[in-house]
């Protein structure tokens, strides 16, 4: 759910204060979807990652592999979060920041994935600790979940970099030719 600058209801703080900040705010009423900004994949990520540094996480290679997924793209998203807030991606006007975050949500969505399935293929319905068996377990379903965001945020992302959904009113001529 990572809203692009310059795309269709980014500007849902008004002021001018584009892009992922507009995933921490409340969407007015009949947004639609590629509008609704979301909490979403920070909520879930920080639930996964949460939950297996809550287990004994250090003992399995795999969950080393899940942990620095769900913290790299937890981090990475509060980066971007900054980034935004404090409006550096417009002194940065060379870099095309739509295409980087439909970039990033790219990565995450596989990498995710990876780590989904690491995290499922790791738990261990006979562990001799029953809470690491239930948070491990968790921790695979909410990583499941987060890559299934990310997923929709990248769909939502290419839309927005392509400029589809939009309308004639919108919608402006570049080429006069």
């Amino acid at each position: 759910c990572c809203h692009l600058p310059g795309a269709r209801g980014t500007q849902l703080l008004g002021a001018g204060v584009p892009g992922l900040v507009a995933m921490f705010c409340v969407p007015p009423a009949g947004t639609s979807p590629e509008q609704v900004p979301c909490f979403t994949p920070q909520v879930l990520g920080l639930l996964v990652w949460s939950l297996i540094a809550a287990t004994t996480y250090h003992l399995h290679a795999a969950y080393g592999w899940v942990m620095f997924v769900s913290l790299f793209f937890w981090i990475l998203t509060l980066l971007f979060f900054v980034t935004y807030l404090l409006q550096f991606h417009q002194k940065f006007y060379m870099i095309p920041w739509p295409l980087v975050l439909m970039i990033y949500n790219a990565v995450a969505t596989v990498l995710y994935l990876t780590a989904f399935v690491t995290c499922s293929a790791a738990v261990q319905p006979t562990s001799w600790r029953q809470w690491d068996y239930n948070r491990r377990a968790a921790a695979s379903f909410f990583a499941c979940l987060t890559m299934i965001t990310y997923g929709v945020s990248t769909f939502f992302s290419f839309r927005a970099w392509k400029g589809l959904g939009s309308n004639a009113a919108t919608s402006q001529v570049t080429d006069h030719a």
